[in-house]
Order: C-alpha cells, then structure tokens, then sequence
C-alpha cells in the first residue's frame, strides 16, 4: 500500500480523516437524501413511488460504472489531485440535478453524479488507512464513514424537511455547495502522495483475478441490498402504513442516523479485533429485524425500534472495507472501489425487488421480507468467501 508524507502542520491524521468525512457527509446527503424524498419528487413529476425507484438505481449505477472506470483510468494519478477532481464533480452533477427540468433529465443528472461516488470512496479509504497505524486501518476508515453516518443523522433529515417546505430541488443543490466546501479543503488538508508510490492500471485490474475480491464483492452486492430495499421506502411507508404525519419523518431518519453513527464506530472497534465474526454477526442481526419489520410496521413505536437495530448493524461497508484491503494484495485501489459499486449494485438491486413486490400490491412493508431475503443469501455467499479461503489460500 502507498504510504504519505505528513508534512506538517497541515497533514495531521485527524484533518485528513474529517476533510474525508466531509466528503463523505455530501455524499451521503445525495445518495439517501433522494431516497427521503421520494414522496416529494413523485410528485414533482407526477411518477408512482414505485417506479421512482429507478432514480435511485439510476444512481447506484452511475457508482457501479465510474467507480472501477475511475480507479483504473486514473490510477497513475496522485490521489490528493484525483480526490479534489472528484468532488468538484460530484459538485456539478449534483448541482444539475437541481435544476433538471423532467424527471428523464433528472435520471441522467443521477446517473452523473454516481460516478465519482465509488472512487472517492475508495481513494479516501486508502488515503485514511496510511495516516495511521497498521492496526487503525478499522478505525480510520470507520472515522471517514461518519461522514456518511452524519449525513444520515443532518443532511438527509434537513433535505427532507427542504422537500416539504421550499423543495426538492434545494436538497440536491445543499449537496453541490457543500461538495464544493470539501473540495477547497481537501485541496488544503490532504497530504502530497511519495513519489514512486502511484499505481498503474495493469496492476489495478489484477484484483479481477482475485477470487478473495470478487467473493468479498459477492458478498456485499447481495446482502446490503437488503439495507436498501428498507431504507429506499422507509419514508413511504412511515407515511402510508404506520400513518405518521409527515412532519415526523425526518425524526424517524434522523433516528437511524444516529444508529448508523454507532454502528459505524462499533464496526471501525470490531474490524480490528475480530473481522469475520462480527461480520457475520452484524448481517445476521440485519436480516433478523428486517424479516420482523413488516409485522411491527404499524406501530410508530416498534418501527422506532426497528430502525435503531437496523441502524446499528449497519457497519457492513467499514468491514468489508478493512477485508478488501487484507484480501486484495497489489490491487488496493480498484478493489477499494469496487466495494462501491458492488454497494450500489445493493442500493439498484434493493429497490427494485421491493418495487416488484409494492407494484403487485403487496405493500410498502413487503420491502423488509425482501431485505431478510437478500440478507440471509449476503450469510450465504460470506460463509463461502470464507471458506474457500481456508481451503485456497489466495
């Protein structure tokens, strides 16, 4: 792995690792931001709730398309330059998702602003493991996904609040300035790379090969489209099952923000002590509140404590993050990313199984059988990624 030159004052670990959370915080704001205001944008455009799901894969495509194009066609250049690129376009995409006037144009403006997702995701994870010791990597990684977790608890909540009041359209907009922010800061806080410590795209495309990778990538497509199939109608159905005003949406959101943020920092402890156990315990708990959801999804109270439990075993990425970086040898960069895409595979693949199941009249509940589903099949693959790997070493 590349190692940096923390040339001080400005390279200190604890600027690098918030300048990267801020990223994350606006990334995290335009990736479940949109899925809180579905309702709102439905509407808009005059779209059913269900089919309005295909802006949210729209998006999670762009991810699973940039996030390998990026790490590979960029892998010669320092990641300092290449982060600082990628939000001033995640700025723009985002900001042209404000002003899209019909929802096709609104698909491709999703669709642009995916693609610098993944890659930043993972350059960051990269850059926030090297500004600290061997046996941090957890931690650190863990402290750039609060970023994420932030957004869940401040960004998505307040552009839900925004979808309510002035309008969707100034969500995405919060998004592009506060891109923009992280992008000047980064330009002031990141570290210069060593010289002679840049990738190169044959190398990159090695973790192809990499069996370890691929069923490590497997393993997150499937099971955190559970997460999404949850989270994409969690708004609908506080609204039109459990009958909440709308008002007290953003609490509920704010509520599994707050749970994620523990989640996450109890995935940055775990994945340092224990990486395969509380992997498999974190999607196990998932599934197994996922699955009790649809009969609890008229009680505003039980679905309160749904959404905690789900929050907090919402550590998944921060673990299959570390993994990657054991697992993927010569090949850091590109497997970082695709850890990325194969989330966003999740939040396309989550969203549309729910949708079919909605679409038939099953209700927007339905969406936690299909989250239990996909999470026990995640338990599947993971025990085959581990077993294969006492039995090949790779």
């Amino acid at each position: 792995m590349a190692t940096m030159t923390l040339d001080a004052p400005l390279a200190r670990p604890w600027l690098v690792l918030f300048t990267l959370a801020m990223g994350g915080f606006a990334i995290g704001t335009a990736e479940f931001s949109a899925m809180a205001m579905v309702p709102y944008i439905a509407r808009a455009f005059a779209v059913s709730e269900a089919a309005i799901s295909s802006m949210v894969s729209a998006y999670a495509l762009g991810v699973v398309v940039g996030a390998p194009l990026i790490a590979v066609l960029f892998a010669k250049m320092e990641r300092k330059v290449l982060l600082i690129g990628l939000m001033v376009a995640f700025a723009v995409f985002n900001t042209a998702s404000a002003i899209a006037p019909t929802y096709p144009v609104l698909l491709v403006t999703r669709f642009l602003s995916g693609l610098p997702h993944g890659a930043y995701f993972g350059a960051g994870a990269l850059l926030a493991a090297s500004v600290v010791g061997p046996n941090q990597r957890g931690k650190a990684v863990s402290r750039m996904f609060l970023g994420i977790t932030t957004a869940t608890i401040i960004g998505v909540p307040f552009s839900n609040v925004l979808g309510q009041t002035l309008g969707w359209r100034w969500g995405f907009a919060l998004v592009g300035v506060i891109a923009l922010v992280t992008a000047v800061t980064l330009a002031v806080a990141a570290p210069r790379a060593e010289p002679g410590t840049a990738s190169n795209p044959l190398r990159e495309l090695s973790a192809l090969k990499n069996r370890q990778v691929l069923l490590t990538l497997a393993t997150a497509m499937i099971c955190f489209g559970g997460f999404f199939a949850f989270y994409t109608y969690l708004a609908s159905t506080l609204i039109e099952v459990t009958q909440v005003s709308e008002a007290t949406v953003p609490m509920y959101l704010m509520l599994i923000g707050v749970a994620m943020t523990i989640g996450t920092l109890i995935a940055g402890w775990a994945a340092d002590k224990s990486l395969t156990l509380s992997t498999f315990v974190m999607m196990s708990v998932s599934g197994l509140v996922l699955l009790i959801y649809p009969s609890v999804a008229t009680s505003p109270t039980l679905i309160a404590m749904i959404v905690v439990v789900v929050g907090v075993s919402n550590g998944l990425p921060i673990l299959l993050q570390t993994r990657l970086m054991d697992v993927a040898h010569e090949a850091q960069s590109l497997a970082a990313a695709l850890n990325h895409s194969a989330f966003n595979a999740a939040n396309a693949i989550g969203p549309i199984v729910a949708a079919f199941f909605i679409a038939r009249g099953y209700g927007f509940e339905s969406s936690g059988y299909v989250g239990a589903g996909l999470s026990l099949a995640g338990i599947l693959m993971f025990a085959l990624t581990i077993w294969d790997a006492k039995r090949r070493p790779n």
